[in-house]
């Protein structure tokens, strides 16, 4: 049943995007499937080099499927690589991308920075460096390690998108696609992983900003390049829910889902399927959801973000929305954490609190039509008409997710309320 719903996905996705079901010719495989391949541990390499470049491959391979199975072979090919040639540095910045996709960031932080220490003028330690401080929220830091990068050596790739990711973050989108339009130009066709990585980032800064036919074609390119490719069926559905297309929404979801089956992914096929109104599947994925993300709640890769508007918005749990908050809050303070915090505290009637932790989500940059509608809904609940009617506009003019909620308490505001 399961494989003959996919197939009729399939087809719905197909005359909606006006495409053939003809197979993309890109399905031969990825470059990272073709380095495990040819230096599997079944090969016993000879040296740690060969070791470490398989161990870069399954990393890559993690990345590209989110499959954080292939982490623990990674680990494995490093440590046959430090048996040979014990703390050879290559090894060691490979561990520090697997704990970094393991969303062990604290480890990832400690371990970039002994590496930096050890090797002040290594490029990627910088991009390791960047990429940890950003997950957790230091964000200064993380904009000084990328213009390390840039500065060791101009315009590589890797700091090119990684100053792409804070522009977007500090409130720049236009200097984020520029960015990643640069980074994709110096991308080898032949990198079909990189590309659609590139191709899906673009398409996700056009639909924040409202773009949202801008977006699918270049969504549209990452999955030519890899079919089924995750983060790219997610952009695509959101732009089905934006055009208020459910069914084409849940059928995009239901494909990343079967792809890569974590409970984050669940939590977004669960909300499409209420907004087409398949109530009882819609809470049966919910309930399936929350078993789940409790499960792993308490290990640093985790959905407790998606656990807290689930608590929060879905089955009104508040007190239970703040504990998991403050479990997550204990050990991150990015921007979508701060959220996450403030949202939890606004439903449990601490706007004060509330308020302060979105404004320094806020103060970072970021114009997110979800974080400036909570931010409004939260300032009303302070009975500041005047800052929430701001927030709220923000948000309604971004004309992108989220802002069509925004719209709805921004018009219940009554001029006489306005401070």
């Amino acid at each position: 049943m399961k494989k003959i719903l996919s197939l009729l996905c399939m087809v719905a996705a197909s005359f909606a995007e006006g495409q053939s079901l003809a197979a993309p010719a890109s399905a031969r495989p990825s470059p990272a499937e073709q380095n495990i391949a040819s230096k599997s541990l079944t090969n016993t390499p000879q040296q740690y080099q060969e070791f470490n470049a398989l161990a870069a491959a399954l990393v890559r391979r993690a990345l590209e499927t989110s499959d954080a199975g292939y982490y623990a072979q990674a680990e494995a090919a490093l440590k046959k690589s430090l048996q040979l040639a014990p703390d050879n540095f290559e090894a060691e910045k490979i561990r520090v991308s697997i704990l970094l996709g393991e969303h062990d960031f604290p480890a990832a932080l400690d371990a970039a920075q002994t590496l930096n220490r050890r090797v002040p003028d290594d490029v990627m330690v910088y991009g390791l460096l960047t990429d940890a401080n950003m997950e957790l929220g230091n964000y200064k830091d993380a904009e000084t390690a990328a213009q390390w990068m840039l500065n060791l050596r101009p315009g590589n790739l890797p700091a090119l998108t990684r100053a792409a990711k804070l522009r977007e973050l500090f409130g720049d989108a236009e200097g984020a696609y520029e960015l990643m339009e640069l980074a994709l130009q110096s991308t080898s066709p032949a990198d079909v992983e990189e590309r659609a990585s590139l191709f899906t980032q673009k398409g996700h800064l056009k639909l924040a900003s409202g773009s949202a036919d801008a977006a699918e074609k270049l969504l549209q390119q990452a999955t030519s390049l890899i079919p089924n490719y995750p983060s790219a069926l997610a952009g695509l559905a959101k732009i089905r829910i934006s055009r208020k297309q459910y069914a084409e929404a849940v059928c995009l979801l239901e494909q990343r889902y079967q792809a890569v089956p974590r409970a984050e992914n669940l939590y977004d096929l669960a909300e499409a399927l209420q907004l087409e109104g398949r109530q009882e599947e819609s809470k049966r994925a919910f309930a399936d959801f929350e078993t789940r993300s409790l499960a792993e709640s308490s290990a640093k890769d985790n959905s407790n973000r998606e656990l807290v508007f689930y608590y929060a918005d879905k089955v009104r749990m508040p007190v239970k929305a703040l504990e998991v908050a403050k479990q997550e809050f204990q050990w991150r303070h990015d921007i979508f954490t701060l959220d996450a915090y403030a949202w939890a505290l606004h439903v449990n009637g601490q706007d004060a609190e509330a308020r302060k932790q979105i404004e320094t989500a806020l103060a970072v940059g970021i114009r997110d039509a979800s974080l400036f509608r909570h931010a409004g809904e939260i300032a009303a609940g302070m009975g500041d008409a005047f800052a929430a009617e701001g927030y709220l506009k923000q948000s309604g003019d971004l004309s992108a997710m989220g802002s069509v909620q925004a719209r709805i308490p921004l018009a219940g505001l009554s001029p006489a309320g306005k401070q």
